[in-house]
């Protein structure tokens, strides 16, 4: 597949949009947003936040609390559907959804405190359901290893999601968890095709990274499942039975997907990468991604929104559903167990603050 190089180097949207909160838009090209054209520099805030443990209340979603150390994320998937929370900061969810990060330097001492708290009833925490855990600044930063270690010492159920690679670096504390039935970790695989996946997801390890992490992971005794996540009809879905069939090679041991979500203003980014990226077969994809929501680009209807309807919808989970059998990965969940927790003693100190390059 050919396809041209991005407007802007190693970044999916290819702008930023105006923020629908707000009454006012101030739009800077490249050269006046970062003095340099094709570029826009990363920049992390430290982010005050008081608590890191977020209750989830989707019937969607198969959990019901989770922890982002990362508002934002460089790995700047064109498609993401977190990208609209960054029009809850006053900014865009274009790119400075993936340029302008922040940072909860605190987490695990919030993370121990809110654990240590007597109402706190363990259940399996999920890193981070929102943006990547192992995003790039990640690899200096350690916060989420930091939040990991908090959850070894307590022996509290965590559930990892994250596209990277960098997930083995923490393989020592995800293996003592999981040896206690505590922890478990999914790969996200989109496409097995090199090129299409860096024009996706520019700053997200390779799928051959990620295979590799399963590989690692599986062999370290960690559970691992892949997720073939999201399913881009019209572009991805026949990529199905190769990524499970490759996963299950690699060691993962179940399998779910998720078809392509497009709140808010994500419609409109993808849409506009699609045309910069695959101009032949935009029209193609967005015709069927309506076909699968009733006429529209998305449906956020409870039930609806992360499977479509449809037939092309049930054509591709019928595909889905018999490549899982296949590679005997249709076991779709993996289970935690809450039984090694045990609650820590609340910190008193101040926290440690970290050498930020401030924006």
């Amino acid at each position: 597949m050919k396809l041209p190089l991005a407007s802007l180097s190693g970044r999916g949207a290819g702008s930023d949009p105006p923020n629908r909160f707000e009454e006012l838009a101030l739009e800077l090209d490249a050269e006046e947003a970062d003095g340099e054209p094709g570029r826009r520099e990363t920049l992390y805030f430290r982010d005050p936040a008081r608590s890191v443990l977020t209750r989830n209340r989707s019937p969607d979603v198969g959990f019901d609390w989770s922890l982002n150390p990362y508002r934002g994320c460089t790995h700047g998937c064109s498609y993401c559907y977190a990208r609209p929370t960054h029009e809850y900061l006053g900014l865009s969810a274009g790119l400075d959804f993936e340029s302008r990060i922040f940072v909860k330097e605190d987490a695990p001492r919030l993370l121990r405190d809110g654990l240590a708290s007597p109402r706190w009833a363990p259940v399996p925490l999920v890193l981070s359901g929102v943006t990547d855990p192992y995003q790039s600044v990640e690899r200096r930063l350690e916060i989420t290893r930091g939040c990991l270690a908090v959850l070894e010492e307590t022996g509290h159920p965590v559930a990892v999601i994250t596209k990277s690679r960098l997930v083995c670096r923490d393989t020592d504390l995800l293996a003592s968890l999981a040896a206690r039935g505590a922890a478990h970790v999914t790969l996200s695989i989109t496409t097995l095709d090199r090129r299409l996946q860096r024009a996706l997801e520019p700053r997200a390890s390779p799928p051959e990274h990620r295979l590799d992490a399963i590989r690692t992971l599986s062999d370290a005794g960690v559970p691992v499942a892949v997720n073939v996540a999201p399913v881009i009809p019209g572009l991805t879905e026949h990529e199905i039975p190769a990524i499970l069939d490759a996963a299950a090679k690699a060691g993962a041991s179940a399998a779910g997907m998720v078809l392509l979500r497009l709140p808010w203003g994500v419609k409109e980014i993808f849409e506009d990468w699609l045309r910069r990226h695959l101009p032949d077969r935009a029209d193609k994809v967005l015709n069927r991604l309506r076909d699968a929501h009733g006429g529209k680009l998305y449906d956020a209807s409870p039930g609806h929104r992360m499977r479509g309807s449809g037939p092309h919808a049930d054509q591709i989970r019928s595909l889905f559903m018999v490549s899982a059998r296949k590679a005997g990965l249709d076991r779709r969940a993996l289970s935690l167990s809450t039984d090694a927790f045990r609650p820590p003693p609340a910190t008193r100190k101040p926290s440690l603050q970290l050498d930020l390059p401030l924006g």
